[in-house]
């Protein structure tokens, strides 16, 4: 029997340091001018990809690792680095985890390389779920996806809003409904090659952070795609169908699917964000001299800092839970994976906020970066199921409640 451990093993130690050199290298130092651009890092990406920080190669070995620790700890560091950069590289993951979670092998194989390219061609993912008037509640998705029995192809119609790299990715991976009469039980995922007539890029959002991240609208105007785009396939798709129709209980929602996998790995960002802040506020602490003394030693700023590093400790335990879980193919019984997300996501906005405090008005300028932290840090208490969705997951889940 082996003997527990929480220490890293040596390949996760050799990827942690590695990846904080990347970022204190790679990444702070051109974060500010990326947040003020507000535009798609390319240059940043392609070098990422020239360095194996960015491609199927890097994904592949990450995920490789049976723990399921690697990809946090890599999401850890590239967040801690800047999440806006971090979300430029991994914003391809999301459309990688909807091909994963609803795709047949053979189209997983057909597919996840053409969302990264190579070092020398790189390419994009999109994942399209949220739509204007359905974001939380993902069973009113109104894009349509109608199947041409006489061309084999499936004509796509509707409008997905806050899409990372929507409109500019390579490939997109549209959820939208087949049967709008079983809701979200009626949804199927579905590849839109590049090239595709009929997909366009809406408005782009500007946002309050991680603003080098592209996030826009993708308008799918009778879109066509050809019958093997569909994720799963059509006799799966039609097997499923028939059985909710029948009054028996279908397998998991495309998009559900997509967002159980993830959430762990959002979670790990919004961790390597609260990190940043807590570290350069501790720092600060230490240097910073009021009334003849370094601020820290007053209990007021001590404490929070305390604070700030308990909640940081015990989102990282809750992230590599759920991550552990899901890599060695255990259920969230009691909503794990919501848990990770929700602690994670809320620390890194209060621990930001704190670290503001504490820098007080330097806290307040952009020539500082916790401002920045803190604007990054609030959109991951909203995407990918908002703090009050997770709540709802983990209620359900602990009480066998449908809870509304």
């Amino acid at each position: 029997m082996t003997d527990f451990s929480m220490e890293l093993n040596d390949d996760q130690k050799t990827l942690q340091e590695w990846l904080h050199g990347f970022a204190v290298n790679e990444m702070r130092p051109i974060a500010h001018e990326w947040d003020e651009r507000e535009e798609t890092p390319w240059e940043f990406i392609k070098h990422a990809a020239q360095l194996g920080v960015y491609g199927l190669d890097f994904m592949a070995n990450a995920f490789a690792d049976k723990t399921g620790l690697s990809m946090m700890i890599a999401l850890e560091e590239l967040a801690w680095g800047d999440a806006g950069l971090c979300m430029s590289l991994m914003g391809t993951t999301l459309g990688v985890a909807g091909i994963m979670a609803n795709g047949t092998p053979e189209q997983q194989m057909e597919w996840v390389p053409q969302c990264f390219g190579t070092p020398d061609d790189v390419k994009l993912a999109a994942f399209c779920v949220s739509e204007p008037d359905a974001g939380s509640d993902v069973s009113g998705l109104r894009t349509r996806a109608v199947y041409d029995e006489k061309t084999d192809e499936w004509i796509l119609n509707g409008t997905k809003t806050w899409i990372t790299n929507g409109g500019i990715a390579n490939v997109h991976v549209v959820v939208a409904t087949v049967d709008p009469e079983l809701g979200s039980r009626g949804h199927a995922s579905f590849i839109v090659p590049e090239g595709t007539k009929g997909i366009r890029m809406g408005q782009k959002f500007q946002k309050m952070g991680i603003r080098a991240s592209h996030t826009a609208e993708v308008v799918l105007e009778d879109c066509r795609v050809p019958g093997h785009c569909l994720l799963g396939g059509k006799e799966k798709l039609d097997e499923k169908l028939a059985r909710v129709r029948s009054g028996q209980k279908a397998s998991s929602q495309a998009a559900m699917a997509t967002f159980e996998a993830t959430r762990p790995a959002v979670g790990a960002q919004a961790l390597g964000i609260a990190r940043a802040a807590y570290e350069y506020a501790l720092d600060y602490a230490k240097e910073r001299k009021q009334f003849g003394r370094a601020i820290i030693e007053n209990q007021s700023i001590a404490f929070k800092l305390a604070d700030m590093k308990m909640h940081i400790d015990a989102s990282r335990l809750l992230v590599w839970r759920a991550s552990w879980m899901a890599a060695t193919r255990k259920p969230f019984l009691n909503g794990e994976g919501s848990m990770s997300k929700l602690m994670a996501g809320e620390t890194a906005v209060k621990v930001t906020e704190e670290a503001i405090q504490i820098l007080g008005g330097y806290g307040y300028v952009r020539e500082y970066p916790v401002e920045r932290w803190h604007r990054d840090s609030k959109i991951y208490t909203i995407f990918e199921g908002t703090s009050e969705i997770q709540r709802l997951v983990i209620a359900r889940s602990i009480s066998g409640v449908r809870i509304q």
